[in-house]
């Protein structure tokens, strides 16, 4: 019930899904009262399409990337009074309410700080795409800091934090090494860091948007140069 969780924000980042973003945040809205939706500078009708459906929306005039989009979300929902939990969540349908509850679950009993979803846990991976699961494999293995937190799956955008974790993230990677970024953040960090096993909906839409070889090229690279920069 969305009365029941009135201090937890969904952040999500946004840019040119207007076919799918008004339906997935109203899926969202049932549950949870709070969403903001981080219009990363589309070029189509989303930022149109979010404002139909009550949730709040926060625009960028030029699209700065899913990092960027995710840092001004949190400071945003960090802001709104009341808020304690902290849900980053995709706009594309990819992600599920249930799973996001769950996660809920383990923060709320104290037993982490910080929940990653994962799609290699429970045997849930069978639906992905291979080249999605060959990048995911890679990245993880060439992530110190992902071995360290013995991290399954370090590039889900499902994530849970409680208050002083979502507070202590600053996020400067604007493309998709974020993912790489916030895992070495934890990695330092004293936050309980867990991973729950989550299922991960790969329809024909977002496999459109997000399972491309130039796509998977592009993360392997960019977590190549934060390596490099680090050395």
């Amino acid at each position: 019930m969305a009365s029941d969780n009135q201090d937890v924000w969904i952040i999500m980042p946004v840019f040119d899904e207007e076919k799918v973003v008004a339906g997935v945040v109203e899926h969202v809205l049932a549950t949870f009262t709070h969403v903001v939706c981080v219009d990363d500078g589309s070029t189509d009708a989303s930022a149109q399409e979010i404002l139909g459906t009550g949730a709040h929306l926060v625009r960028h005039p030029i699209n700065m990337g899913q990092g960027a989009a995710l840092q001004t979300g949190l400071r945003y929902a960090l802001d709104r009074p009341g808020a304690q939990f902290f849900v980053t969540f995709d706009a594309d349908g990819q992600h599920r309410v249930e799973d996001v509850a769950a996660m809920l679950e383990v923060v709320r009993a104290g037993a982490a700080d910080v929940v990653l979803g994962s799609r290699f846990l429970g045997q849930r991976s069978e639906t992905m795409p291979w080249l999605k699961r060959a990048v995911l494999r890679t990245v993880v293995a060439l992530s110190p800091t992902a071995r360290r937190l013995k991290l399954t799956d370090a590039h889900n955008g499902l994530r849970v934090f409680n208050r002083a974790a979502a507070g202590g993230l600053r996020i400067t990677q604007n493309g998709m090494a974020h993912a790489s970024e916030i895992a070495a953040v934890l990695a330092r960090s004293p936050w309980r860091v867990t991973e729950c096993p989550v299922t991960v909906l790969y329809t024909d839409y977002s496999r459109s948007k997000g399972q491309s070889l130039i796509n998977g090229i592009n993360i392997l690279f960019e977590v190549s140069l934060a390596r490099r920069g680090k050395r």
